[in-house]
């Protein structure tokens, strides 16, 4: 079997970066990343349900899930709601031929008859194939605004997860994490310099990370403050 994750044809992929090993869960989120890879075993949790503001790692968590599917041979599906809600809900269809369904920005669909009772149907199609779901929305099952009776029921089958946000030591810790992954190493000093003058949300901090690997590799430079500011324009 492909080891590559089943893709749409609509050429919504997986990050190659998206993966457990460089996400740093902190003690808060520590359960639901335990639940997260534990998930395709036999007794994992066949649906689970994580909601949280932007910024936290939604995203991440869902397409790690995918990449770790493929790393044990399994099919996955991610599908990002936010780029794909205004299609109709077809890529809904024989999704329980897949052994895990990763559904992100639930929210965007919402309130949309057609939607609700396609991911209803899914959900059942999933649960009687003995199939797993991971959903992630911007609110818990029942702060949002379903339409559909029994789809509101269906989201509170699941083990729910708030994903929590990183306190401050603990954003420090994750860029230091995403720096080590790319073979930096990352000073609190300048940790901390980008936390104070970089953007506020982790996936952008990330992305500046990413931006100083490559301009310390091309220019053979550690990283120091002077360097950071003179790479990033700051």
């Amino acid at each position: 079997m492909s080891r590559i994750p089943a893709q749409l044809p609509l050429g919504i992929g997986l990050r190659d970066d998206a993966t457990f090993d460089n996400y740093y869960a902190a003690r808060a989120n520590a359960p639901l990343v335990e639940h997260l890879t534990q998930q395709l075993k036999p007794q994992g949790e066949q649906f689970l349900y994580l909601w949280g503001a932007p910024g936290v790692g939604r995203s991440h968590l869902l397409q790690a899930a995918c990449h770790a599917a493929s790393d044990v041979d399994k099919r996955a599906l991610y599908l990002p709601l936010n780029d794909l809600g205004h299609f109709p809900p077809l890529m809904l269809e024989d999704i329980e031929r897949l052994d895990l369904v990763a559904i992100d920005d639930l929210e965007c669909v919402i309130g949309r008859k057609r939607w609700e009772e396609a991911l209803f149907h899914a959900f059942n199609r999933l649960r009687d194939a003995g199939k797993k779901l991971v959903i992630v929305a911007s609110a818990s099952p029942r702060q949002l605004n379903v339409v559909l009776p029994d789809l509101a029921s269906r989201l509170t089958w699941g083990v729910t997860f708030h994903v929590h946000p990183l306190a401050d030591d603990e954003r420090l810790e994750a860029l230091k994490l995403r720096a080590s992954v790319r073979g930096m190493q990352l000073p609190d000093d300048v940790g901390r310099y980008i936390l104070h003058r970089g953007p506020r949300e982790l996936g952008e901090l990330c992305r500046a990370v990413e931006t100083l690997d490559r301009a310390s590799l091309s220019a053979k430079r550690k990283l120091t403050i002077p360097f950071v500011k003179s790479a990033l324009n700051w």
